[in-house]
């Protein structure tokens, strides 16, 4: 949550800046603010809404041009979304300003102390109190480096700070702890971000910021340190692969839709290099023995929201291939039901950004219980990837819509490997069996693209929906949290009341909600790989349709058992069962941004949500 950009270089700071911002909206949109250094000293602008508020306020009363700025876009935790709580947060004198994403825990005592000695402050932040207490370290020490360390060693909580002082107008100061902060490297110029989309337009090098570490930005070099002050050792570069054309929205109304569109790819790069020349599956980075996968008696997968939904079908595939028993939690609950765990388990960790913090703290509570960590990322270089004892990679691009859609289908796919290398490893799979259902996955992207080719009637129903209340989801198997993930992206996009349920519970309550015209969603399984299955969901429609339902199924091309009960029909190409999700799910998300757009919301910036949760 919360976007961050700091600058240092030739060019015009504050175009580098809101050149970022605009990058970044996606982490945040309740407010956004600049600072630049110029002339000796330190102009600010600020405003709530959305950066084109601010960019208005900027037309009108522009600032001065200098080398070195910061800015930010917030997702508001401490103090609602107003000018005065909009970042950067500036000391009395005004010649500190900061910008902050997280939350600082003892921010009261903190302000308490400040009160005492006759600091003001005028919002209802916990940053302010950051921007005073630098004020205050960096008149003791005349350095806006060492200031940020003494004042983060005594700060509690997840915190990324960016900071400038009008007496070092060539430096920009970041922090990190527990929230990301990247690192771009140029010629002559250097930036700081939460995310390398902020930069990706001017250098595709970056720095990754360990834990509790402060970075001093100049134009000609980058210094990293912990909070003691000790040189950092473990300062690790990498290239970004992919460009700046990759996150722009390349003729799509919506980013949502051009990354609903970019799945097939996705799916197809997430594959690539998976078998070896011995025929064997491949991981990125898998720092556990063999040895040790091969004693594990549990695998425990933890995630969040639609990561959340892929792990529920990965419980499936995870169990029928390797016969060892899966659980999915909710990271949010996780530790604080004190889990069993030891160090014969295995933890599957799943986010997109790498970032999201209930997931990181129940990677760091398994890694104390002696659990081995297994992430799968979209995002090289975060944290969750950093901390894991290994990592797969999904290779999705960046996703700019808040609501996830090719993420999700890349990390089904990446579970699916996970599971499949489980098997392999310990020999409950054969080669032949293992390369067979890689073959399988390999041509899901050609199949999602045959999906997308015909979407245009669900398109139409979206819109002729627009005014109904409810939407009602069913699902079975792995179609059980299908159902559960296209009820997510109805809330989270069209604002309605949607819930996914198991079919086999419709009579034991839900059933209760039906009533006529009322629309319901279900995802039939393949009559071919669960019959019995088949035939219940089946039954299932038609209890639903007795009592007025208007029914929309998702079935497998050339199923004609569900014809007769299907208000609306969507198809889909025939896949194994356990791989159904891939293809079963793109209707749903297309169906949730037609709809969203038929009411008139904000598809890509949907309200009082951020891409990438950074705090608890």
């Amino acid at each position: 949550m919360c976007g961050i950009v700091g600058y240092v270089g030739g060019q015009c700071a504050l175009d580098v800046v809101l050149a970022g911002l605009r990058r970044l909206e996606y982490r945040g949109y309740d407010s956004a603010g600049v600072a630049v250094l110029a002339d000796g000293g330190l102009a600010s602008a600020k405003k709530a809404g959305k950066l084109a508020n601010l960019e208005k306020e900027l037309a009108d009363r522009p600032l001065p041009s200098g080398p070195t700025a910061i800015g930010h876009t917030r997702w508001a935790t401490h103090g609602g979304p107003t000018d005065a709580n909009a970042h950067p947060h500036l000391d009395n004198p005004g010649r500190v300003a900061v910008v902050h994403n997280g939350i600082i825990e003892n921010f009261a005592a903190l302000r308490a102390e400040l009160a005492e000695r006759g600091h003001a402050l005028g919002s209802e932040t916990d940053t302010e109190v950051v921007a005073h207490l630098l004020s205050e370290a960096f008149s003791s020490c005349g350095d806006l480096a060492e200031a940020m360390r003494q004042v983060c060693r005594r700060l509690q909580g997840a915190f990324t700070l960016v900071a400038v002082h009008a007496d070092e107008p060539d430096v920009v100061v970041g922090a990190r702890r527990n929230s990301p902060l990247v690192v771009g490297v140029g010629d002559g110029e250097n930036f700081l971000a939460s995310d390398v989309a902020a930069f990706i337009a001017h250098t595709r090098e970056a720095i990754e910021l360990g834990q509790d570490q402060v970075v001093e930005l100049r134009r000609d070099g980058v210094t990293v340190t912990g909070f003691d002050g000790a040189p950092a050792d473990d300062v690790r570069t990498y290239h970004v692969d992919w460009d700046a054309s990759a996150a722009e929205k390349g003729g799509y109304d919506y980013f949502m839709l051009k990354e609903i569109a970019e799945q097939p790819k996705a799916v197809a790069d997430t594959l690539l290099g998976r078998i070896d020349a011995a025929g064997s599956l491949t991981l990125d980075e898998v720092r556990i023995p063999d040895s040790v996968l091969r004693e594990v008696d549990k695998v425990v997968i933890v995630a969040c929201g639609t990561a959340y939904h892929a792990g529920l079908i990965a419980k499936y595939a995870i169990e029928h291939w390797t016969r060892i028993p899966c659980e999915t939690e909710l990271a949010s609950e996780f530790r604080y039901r004190d889990p069993i765990l030891d160090q014969r388990t295995l933890v599957v960790a799943i986010s997109q950004s790498g970032e999201t913090m209930d997931t990181l703290m129940a990677l760091r509570h398994a890694r104390e219980q002696g659990a081995k960590v297994l992430a799968i990322c979209n995002t090289n270089g975060s944290t969750i990837p950093r901390e894991s004892d290994a990592v797969l990679y999904t290779h999705a691009g960046p996703e700019v819509a808040v609501a996830s859609t090719k993420a999700f289908l890349t990390q089904l796919v990446a579970c699916y490997l996970v599971a499949l290398y489980l098997g392999q490893v310990r020999g409950t799979k054969w080669g032949d069996e293992v390369r067979g259902v890689v073959r399988e996955l390999s041509v899901i992207g050609a199949q999602v693209e045959e999906v997308l080719a015909t979407m245009e009637p669900v398109r139409e129903l979206a819109r002729s929906l627009a005014d109904k209340n409810t939407v009602l989801f069913l699902g079975r198997h792995v179609g059980y949290p299908v159902a559960l993930e296209g009820a997510l992206k109805l809330k989270e996009l069209a604002y309605m009341h949607a819930e996914g349920f198991a079919a086999g519970e419709l009579k034991h309550g839900p059933i209760a909600l039906i009533e006529k015209d009322v629309p319901v969603v279900v995802v039939v399984p393949s009559p071919r790989g669960r019959s019995v299955l088949h035939d219940k969901i089946v039954s299932n429609i038609q209890e639903i349709r007795a009592r007025g339902a208007r029914t929309i199924v998702i079935a497998e091309r050339g199923d004609e058992a569900v014809r007769p009960y299907a208000d609306h029909l969507v198809e889909v190409p025939a896949t194994p069962v356990l791989l159904q999700p891939l293809v079963a799910t793109v209707p749903l998300q297309v169906f949730a941004c037609e709809l969203a757009t038929a009411r008139g919301n904000e598809v890509d910036q949907p309200r009082n949500l951020a891409k990438s949760v950074t705090v608890e």
